[in-house]
């Protein structure tokens, strides 16, 4: 199988895995990115995403079986070739910003919609799928947190709180964050840090979970947040807002808490933290393992190229006299 992959971001790690797991299944593919830079607190004009259509339908005349769109702005792109199937994929702040109006007109003329939460299936109203990016289980696994530690040169004497997003990235919030370990720290016997980490190799983040004590999660909105799900497979702790299937993730997780208020956010760090416990994390994230959600995207792309199949007998079926 070939499959055209079209993305506004190629180089993230939850996408970059699933194509290798798809390769891995003997499943070609092809990346195309939106033209432009993106860095954080900017986006791509409407003079990129016009410069995206040509080269979509000019790739889609080779030999491909179907294009797989991921994010909602990629799939008036993938529509315009008429020749193969579509499966869009949807991220979450492609549904819920100012993208999503082009999501939803376009969701209902894919072959197979997939989407990361239930919120995001209710909110898209047509058919779709919720499968989100699955987690590699052997990258991701737990260590003793002395020795990762040692390797990130963490205080072995003071407790370490995981904020895994780039700062200028607003919808994580991190003033939020600063604002609630500041309080939490103050109120501890030992020091609490607030520790940043958005700038290393994605093969060494396992390392950092495995250090800390707790990730925090301060999201405006999610969708299936990643690092959540890579917390999960260390047996890290989460603190977070009810975002996203967050809820749904850590369900049976202990101990972790899903908090609606910053008061809940104090009181549940501060638990996590005077407990000093791993999670049981990695037996709840089973079910969104890599191989497993790779497993069932396959047969979504198999579902979608017999769907244009039967469309195409339709087509060219003779009239009954």
């Amino acid at each position: 199988m070939n499959v055209l992959v079209l993305t506004t971001y190629a180089d993230a790690p939850f996408l970059t895995q699933q194509l290798e797991a798809l390769e891995e299944r003997g499943v070609s593919t092809r990346l195309l990115s939106v033209p432009g830079h993106v860095a954080a607190g900017t986006s791509r004009s409407a003079r990129h995403y016009l410069q995206f259509f040509p080269e979509v339908v000019r790739e889609a005349r080779q030999d491909y079986d179907l294009v797989h769109a991921h994010y909602g702005l990629t799939a008036p792109m993938a529509l315009a070739q008429r020749r193969l199937p579509v499966v869009l994929t949807l991220w979450g702040t492609d549904l819920q910003g100012p993208g999503g109006p082009i999501a939803r007109a376009c969701a209902p003329l894919c072959e197979e919609v997939v989407v990361m939460t239930e919120e995001m299936e209710r909110t898209l109203g047509s058919d779709c799928t919720v499968l989100p990016f699955g987690i590699d289980l052997e990258k991701f696994q737990p260590e003793p947190q002395s020795q990762a530690r040692e390797a990130v040169g963490w205080s072995h004497d003071e407790h370490h709180v995981l904020f895994p997003y780039p700062p200028e990235r607003t919808v994580k919030n991190y003033p939020r964050a600063r604002e609630l370990v500041n309080t939490v720290d103050n109120l501890f016997d030992r020091p609490v840090n607030l520790q940043v980490v958005s700038d290393v190799d994605h093969g060494a983040v396992s390392t950092y979970m495995n250090a800390a004590d707790a990730l925090l999660l301060t999201s405006d909105s999610e969708g299936s947040p990643t690092s959540v799900k890579e917390a999960l497979a260390c047996n890290l702790p989460v603190v977070s807002l009810d975002v996203g299937d967050v809820r749904t993730r850590l369900a049976g997780v202990d101990p972790s808490v899903v908090a609606t208020d910053d008061a809940g956010l104090v009181d549940g760090l501060l638990e996590v933290l005077e407990r000093d416990e791993r999670s049981n994390g990695r037996a709840a994230v089973r079910e969104v393992s890599k191989d497993v959600v790779v497993d069932r995207l396959f047969e979504h792309y198999e579902r979608a190229i017999g769907l244009e199949c039967d469309r195409g007998r339709e087509r060219v079926a003779p009239r009954a006299e």
